[in-house]
This record gives structure tokens, sequence and C-alpha cells, in this order.
């Protein structure tokens, strides 16, 4: 997904050796061996600017926000809202009133199943998920789908792992309501035509969500440009804390969308007859939000925007392709994805070796990978697999590491020939 609005014409190259010195837990050892962390799709390491951000907001003015008057609050309120005009800005969105804080892409999800969902589906109703989505963007479908009598229906991917875009073009029609899909895949690496799929959609009259959770860690995110209604993404995938994430919602839609949880904030009154809501995104917002976590998470963006993804792009194209050679390099490997766009994850399997059984021998070396389906069981069924091994990687990644993944995986297949 190419959403950049311009590109130099000459790319600086990423001085790696200096931002791993950014990152602190990269520096440890693992059974007496090199960490060599290959598991960023599931979460990434933090940079010593997240880590300290957290501390000083806890040191010096832990607070809860928008309540209190004292000097604290209102410096824990600054930095909060600060936050969300960060996250805004990262995203391109044109107000920060259309970024809600959540505990991730998973609630942004459901958040929008429950109540976007739940005001506009009915039955007949075609909601457009693909293939390839993680199960935080398949369920919450199915469950209000049951509610509202609406119907899900799979996007197919082919035997490349990509969508075809005739294919999807065709599955649109007058009962489709909503896509949702994801901009990158966290099992393949796929990188979708999120763009041409909006536009496709929108001709058609559907809303769509897109699941950037892994888009954003490695590319510009515009949702000007795609003109999407809503996007989410999670902090801990960008190199933020755990349990903050943001929805990006069409100012009109959020505004018409009711709660969809009740409490403290998110109320302009309440009387035992009768309750009124704060407008988006507060109406969103029940209860004492995740403070620490939002100021992390506007770090972790600065931290990333200030290297640029112009150079986190290019350097990370280079990691895939020789990652790709590398690894079709040794003998019975399989890799699972194989598209023509993807991003730097490397799926596969072994012949005649569990993916289970893999997973001891790479930790004993040190090595962080994650084998399983990664909560996508419909690419494993696609497939006809059980499980894969899966190496992710970020701009912080080398490609020793990738040799040391390669020589580990010839002790693999050494143990159990």
């Amino acid at each position: 997904m190419t959403v950049a609005k311009s590109q130099p014409t000459h790319t600086p190259a990423l001085d790696v050796e200096r931002v791993r010195g950014d990152f602190p837990a990269l520096y440890q050892r693992v059974h007496d061996k090199p960490l060599v962390y290959l598991d960023n799709a599931a979460t990434s390491q933090k940079p010593q600017a997240v880590i300290d951000t957290l501390d000083d907001y806890y040191r010096r003015y832990n607070a809860n926000v928008h309540r209190g008057l004292h000097k604290l609050a209102e410096l824990a309120t600054e930095a909060y809202e600060h936050a969300r005009i960060t996250v805004a800005r990262f995203l391109n969105a044109p107000d920060a009133k259309q970024i809600v804080f959540t505990r991730g892409c998973t609630e942004a999800i459901n958040l929008v199943a429950a109540s976007w969902g739940g005001a506009n589906l009915k039955p007949g109703d075609e909601i457009l998920v693909s293939q390839m989505e993680h199960h935080s963007n398949i369920v919450p479908w199915q469950l209000i789908a049951e509610k509202t009598g609406a119907k899900v229906v799979m996007i197919p991917i082919d035997e490349r792992g990509q969508i075809n875009l005739d294919t999807y073009h065709a599955l649109l029609n007058d009962k489709t309501r909503l896509v949702a899909v994801t901009a990158v895949s966290n099992s393949l690496g796929t990188i979708n035509p999120i763009k041409k799929m909006i536009e496709l959609a929108h001709a058609a009259g559907a809303v769509v969500l897109v699941d950037a959770a892994q888009a954003a860690p490695h590319m510009a995110v515009d949702v000007t440009d795609l003109d999407v209604d809503f996007l989410a993404f999670s902090g801990h995938k960008v190199f933020g804390p755990t349990g903050i994430g943001a929805l990006y919602g069409r100012a009109e839609l959020l505004e018409a969308m009711p709660p969809y949880q009740g409490g403290g904030e998110m109320i302009e009154q309440v009387t035992f007859e009768k309750t009124t809501f704060a407008a988006a995104p507060t109406r969103f917002e029940a209860g004492t939000p995740h403070i620490a976590g939002a100021i992390g998470l506007a770090a972790a963006l600065n931290y990333v925007t200030a290297i640029g993804f112009d150079k986190i792009v290019t350097y990370e194209n280079e990691l895939l392709a020789y990652g790709t050679e590398a690894l079709q390099a040794v003998e019975g490997l399989t890799l699972i994805g194989t598209a023509e766009h993807k991003a730097a994850v490397f799926s596969f399997t072994l012949d005649g070796i569990h993916p289970y059984d893999m997973s001891p021998v790479l930790d004993h070396e040190g090595i962080a990978i994650r084998t399983g389906h990664h909560c996508t069981q419909p690419v494993m069924d696609k497939f006809a697999i059980p499980a894969t091994v899966r190496a992710s990687l970020s701009f912080y990644n080398t490609p020793a590491e990738i040799d040391a993944l390669v020589s580990a995986l010839q002790k693999v297949k050494s143990l159990f020939s």
C-alpha cells in the first residue's frame, strides 16, 4: 500500500546500528545466545524515548485527565490530548476529534462493529471480509451479523496469498454495506491494494474499515489520501506501549454512532430519567483511559516519524529481498505467502518437521519467532497446513540476523533428520 503523498528522489540510507542502539531490549542474551528478535508482527520492541516518556509521566504528572483542576491534572490532560493530535498528524486525519483511543486494534474494530454495525446493519446486508484477516477482523463481524441478520461474505485469496481485484469487484453489490480488510497481512506479509479496494467499495455504496495494525509500523498511512471511512491500529506494534490503540473515523459516521460503552466522561448529563452523551471522540472513551499508553504512543509515533518512512520502506525491502533468497536456499523450506507486494514477513514450513517442533530449537539459539496459525486460521485452511513458523522483521533487524535464522534452521534439520 503506497500512501505517502511524495517520496524523495534519493532515499538516504538507514543507519541500522544507530537505530538498534535506541532499543535496549535488543542487547540481551537468551539461552546464552545473542537475542535475534524476529517476532515484530506480534509486538515490537520499544525505543528508549518511549520508555523515558512513560517513566516521566508516572514520576512527574500522574493524574486523571479532563476532570481535575489541579496542576498535575492539567499537565496530564494536555499531554493526553496532544497525543490525540499526534495520532491525527501521523494518519493525516483532518481533525484530532476523529481519533478515538482504544485498547488496541481489536477493540477499535469491535467498537465499529457494535456501534456502527448495530445501528446500520439489517437482515440481508453483506459484510465483505478477506480470507487473510486476523481473527479480530472476522469474529466481531460474525457476532454483529448474528445479532442483525447480516451475512459475512469472504473475499478469497489466491495461491500466493493475494486478493484478486476482479474477484473482489464481482462480490460487491447493492447488499454490500461494509468491507473490512487488512492493509498488510500479519501471517503472509501481503500488502493489499487498499486504495483501489476502497474506491470500488465506495462506488458500490459500502463503508470500509481498514485494519492497519501491520501497516502502521512499516509504511506511511494517509487516511485522507485513502479516503477511508474507518482505520484502526495498535500501539504495541508500532513501537509503543501495550494496551493502547486508535480508531480513525469519518466525522459524520462517528457523530451518528451510538456509544460503545457507558460510564464516566462520555456523557453530557445523567439523570435517572435520561442520559445524554458527549460528542465524538469522548462518547467512545468511557472511564479513565490508558493515559500513559496514549502519551507513550505519541512518543513512539514521533520516534518513527523522525526516522522517516522513506528510509524504513527502502531498508525493509532490502531485508525482504535478502531474506527471501536466503530462506529459499534452505532445502525443504516452503514460503507461505509470496505476494508480488509484501512486507518483510516470512511464514514457512519445513518438510517433515512440524512447526511446533522447530520453535524450541530456534528459541534455544536465541531466535524469537512465532509458531502457530497467527490468529489467521482461514489462511491455514487455504494452504491446507496446521501452522507455520513466522519470522517478521522490523527496521532494527539486520541481514546477519537472517543468517542466524538460516543457520538455526539448518540445525533444526540436522536434529530431525
